[in-house]
């Protein structure tokens, strides 16, 4: 499977709104990686203490959704998360991610900005068909 794009973005997730909308018309999966640990949501605390006790995963499956608790030990490597947990996505928008291109919601779209602050404008579609050309794509290195 190929791995997805990894672009990083500093805007809570509705401020992409409309990449989602053409994500999903193009049947293209987008996932969500907060980085920037400032979420205010709890961790359910059967989940919180099945890790604290050792479980190497804790699940719990809701009518609307899936909440994981996996333990860490150390700093999150992106290469294993994006690994682990986007399986099948072509995209991955990465919130506190440093180093990587940038992606801003701009008037007519989105702007890419590289490293090298070399900035595309795109609309939503044309962003996506970009960002999965197998350039933009992250590497086994990586």
């Amino acid at each position: 499977m190929k791995p997805p794009s990894v672009v990083a973005v500093d805007r809570e997730a509705e401020a992409f709104a409309s990449l989602f909308v053409a994500a999903r018309e193009m049947g293209v999966r987008i996932g969500w990686l907060d980085l920037a640990g400032e979420s205010a949501a709890p961790i359910p605390e059967d989940l919180a203490r099945a890790a604290a006790l050792g479980a190497m995963r804790a699940v719990q499956v809701r009518a609307d959704r899936v909440v994981t608790v996996k333990p860490i030990a150390g700093p999150a490597v992106l290469r294993d998360l994006v690994r682990e947990h986007f399986l099948g996505c072509g995209l991955v928008l990465a919130r506190g991610l440093d180093g990587w291109p940038k992606l801003e919601p701009a008037a007519t779209g989105y702007e890419l900005r590289s490293a090298a602050d070399r900035r595309r404008s795109f609309a939503a579609a044309e962003l996506l068909a970009e960002l999965l050309r197998p350039r933009h794509r992250m590497s086994a290195g990586t």
